[in-house]
This record gives structure tokens, C-alpha cells and sequence, in this order.
């Protein structure tokens, strides 16, 4: 199985690029920013501009599946806009290349906290990630009206964190998973373990699910 990875070099992406190497799987690493991923075995690393669909085209033309972690950067006041054009030129890309499977990561924001109620839209949603969960949540809703793509949407619990690999985890759909009354989080590792095994061995088509700590 060949493998791309789009946004290799971001904090979610670069856990999920040491998960599939730890894994001997074929992947080529496409960034903006290259030079920020060293060499190993197995890899291929390509520079490329997540915002043009013909080059996304032509960086994954030839895989079995596409794992996106882009992000624009919470630093852009423009983050929204930027996440949606990013989304859209990729699975324009994608499709241009014939690659069937594509899994994107999202965020917590549109997890269901109550019946027709997503976190994002709670009191207490932190503004500063508003306009970044506000380009997510607007991606998966495009991706629900896509019928081309067999894709996944990944969305992270509540908390995510960089921290150690246990190996385990648990899987939700589209309700926030909880640890008791307090949200769930996860590390990034493990985050890339529940990536990873859906990408190598799929449980879900054209649904979105998350996945927390045991």
C-alpha cells in the first residue's frame, strides 16, 4: 500500500508520518515546508501547494489512500476561508488523480454535545479556535454531499495533546466522547494509531468518526 500524506510536517501530521514509517508502510510526504522532514526509509517527500489542485494532482497520483492533516495555521486571522479553499483544492486533487480513499483530520468542533447541538456552538467554545472549527465543521459538511470519494473525517476529542504512544484508544462517531462528566482527550500519537489502523485496515466509509483515550 502507497500512502500520501498531506501536511507531514504539521503537529498532528508529523504523528501520523512516524506511525506509518513505525509501520514500514510506503509514504510520500507532501509539504509546504519540506525541508522540515528528515530523510528515512520507505518515505518520499514532495513540495507541494495544498491550495493547487493540479499539484496536489500530481503529488498523489499513483496512491491507494490520502491522509490530510492540512492546516492553514492558527495564527491566520483568515483561518476559515483558508481551511475550506485548502479542503476543496485537495479533494478536487484527489479526484483529478483517481485516488479512491481520502481521510481527513477535522476538528472537535462539530462533535455533538447534545441533540442538534455541536461544541463549537456551546457558550463556552474557546474564540480563538472558533474560525478554524468554523472551516472544519464547513468541510464535513461538503464532504457529506460527496459521493465520488470514499472518505473518512477524523475529528479529535475535545483535548488533544502531544504525549506518549500507548497503542489504545476508543472509538466514537458523532457525539463527543467524554471521561466522565469532563471531555476526552488523546495524545497526538495515539490519535495517529487510530489514523493509521483506518487507513491500513478501513471501518468507515463516507461517515466521520473520533477517538479518545481508554
Amino acid at each position: 500500500m502507497k500512502i500520501a500524506l498531506i501536511g507531514a510536517s504539521g503537529f498532528v501530521g508529523s504523528a501520523i508520518l512516524k506511525e506509518l514509517l513505525s509501520r514500514n508502510v510506503a509514504v510520500t510526504a507532501i509539504a509546504s515546508r519540506p525541508e522540515r522532514i528528515g530523510a528515512a526509509a520507505n518515505l518520499e517527500v514532495v513540495a507541494a501547494d495544498a491550495y493547487d489542485a493540479d499539484a496536489v494532482a500530481r503529488a498523489v497520483a499513483g496512491h491507494d489512500v490520502v491522509i490530510s492533516a492540512f492546516n492553514p495555521g492558527w495564527d491566520k486571522a483568515d483561518i476559515r476561508e483558508l481551511f475550506l479553499a485548502g479542503h476543496q483544492a485537495i479533494v478536487a486533487g484527489i479526484k483529478a488523480a483517481g485516488v479512491p480513499r481520502f481521510i481527513e483530520i477535522g476538528g472537535a468542533g462539530s462533535l455533538f454535545v447534545a441533540p442538534g447541538v455541536q461544541l463549537i456552538d456551546t457558550p463556552h467554545f474557546p474564540a480563538e479556535y472558533k474560525e478554524g472549527a468554523e472551516g472544519a465543521r464547513q468541510a464535513l459538511n461538503l464532504l457529506q454531499q460527496e459521493t465520488q470519494l470514499d472518505w473518512v473525517f477524523v475529528s479529535p476529542p475535545a483535548l488533544l495533546s502531544p504525549g506518549a504512544r500507548s497503542g489504545q484508544y476508543r472509538l466514537g462517531g458523532n457525539e463527543l466522547l467524554m471521561a466522565g462528566e469532563a471531555p476526552a482527550g488523546i495524545s497526538d500519537a495515539d490519535l495517529a494509531v487510530a489514523v493509521v489502523d483506518e487507513a491500513l485496515q478501513p471501518q468507515h466509509h463516507r461517515q466521520r468518526f473520533t477517538a479518545a483515550s481508554v
